[in-house]
């Protein structure tokens, strides 16, 4: 079955805002998505990692991308399609609590 990156992006006051009965029924689709064998995690802070012509390890605390919300976490699910991925994000906490979710398919 094809496999999509899932990148979360949201902040604490979108969260909060968002009411209690749906923030609930997004974290049990996360716990669904968990249970079918998605990896998921919260995101943590960026290390950039660069080794310009295997001339050495460079590295630099922070991150290279920027949003107009933060990373709030990844996953890696399993979908038969674009459109199966979509529906199965789409009642996860960053997707109905003011943020937004990419998916990114595997290739």
């Amino acid at each position: 079955m094809p496999k999509f990156l899932t990148i979360g992006y949201g902040d604490r006051a979108g969260y909060d805002r968002t009411p209690e009965q749906i923030r609930a029924a997004a974290h049990e689709q996360d716990a669904k998505l968990i249970a079918e064998g998605a990896m998921v995690g919260i995101a943590g802070k960026p290390v950039q990692v660069r080794n310009p012509n295997a001339s050495g390890v460079k590295r630099v605390a922070g991150a290279f991308m920027s949003s107009e919300l933060p990373v709030a976490g990844f996953a890696v699910i399993e979908a038969a399609d674009l459109d199966d991925a979509i529906q199965k994000v789409s009642g996860v906490p960053c997707a109905v609590a003011h943020g937004v979710v990419e998916i990114w398919p595997m290739e």
